[in-house]
């Protein structure tokens, strides 16, 4: 029984794995053109288009997490919920509205750091958010672009809850949930995370 079990999630990890590689190829070649569109305005806005930031990945591994920049360079490495929302420029806060600052991490889906659906990954300085997230084995999978936490609104604010949640849906992980995650944040929803202005 066990050993059906492990192979059953195995042939499920397997499954992601390859829609992650499929859709996140898919995705970058699909809005190639929104990638350069954002580069070029965001070069235009920061002068520095990408944001580069160590986050904490699968196994509690560090992972360096790309997203297109929305506030000056010089702005503090903070959870999105500490940001004031002031610092983000008018154009990062259409990026980050319209989940387009998100783009670039298909890269990191595709080199192995992150999935499509998982976790978000967190910084490291995020202490009470790491111990909740490790007493749970949350970083026993992959952390992901979105996931129940998002669609259900819950941010780095509440650590506890963002952990139970969390562990919630890598317990009930199906391929149906992953493309139901999914579809839901391409629906709109997927906000957990958002600055609020």
């Amino acid at each position: 029984m066990f050993f059906l079990i492990k192979f059953q999630f195995n042939t499920m990890v397997f499954l992601i794995r390859t829609f992650d590689i499929y859709f996140a190829l898919i995705g970058m070649i699909i809005t190639s053109p929104l990638i350069l569109f954002a580069m070029l305005i965001s070069f235009y806005d920061t002068k520095s288009p990408f944001f580069y930031q160590t986050r904490v990945g699968k196994k509690m591994q560090p992972f360096t997490l790309i997203k297109f920049r929305t506030m000056p360079i010089e702005s503090p490495s903070l959870a999105s919920h500490l940001i004031c929302g002031s610092s983000v420029s008018k154009f990062g806060y259409f990026l980050r509205k319209t989940k387009l600052d998100e783009l670039p991490q298909l890269w990191n889906v595709l080199k192995g750091d992150m999935s499509l659906v998982g976790p978000r990954p967190n910084l490291f300085n995020q202490e009470e958010l790491i111990c909740a997230r490790d007493a749970l084995d949350v970083y026993n999978v992959r952390p992901g672009i979105t996931g129940l936490s998002q669609i259900k609104v819950i941010d780095m604010s509440t650590p506890t809850l963002l952990a139970k949640t969390d562990a919630e849906m890598i317990s009930t992980m199906s391929v149906a949930n992953y493309f139901k995650y999914i579809f839901l944040t391409m629906a709109g929803k997927g906000q957990g995370d958002r600055i609020r202005r």
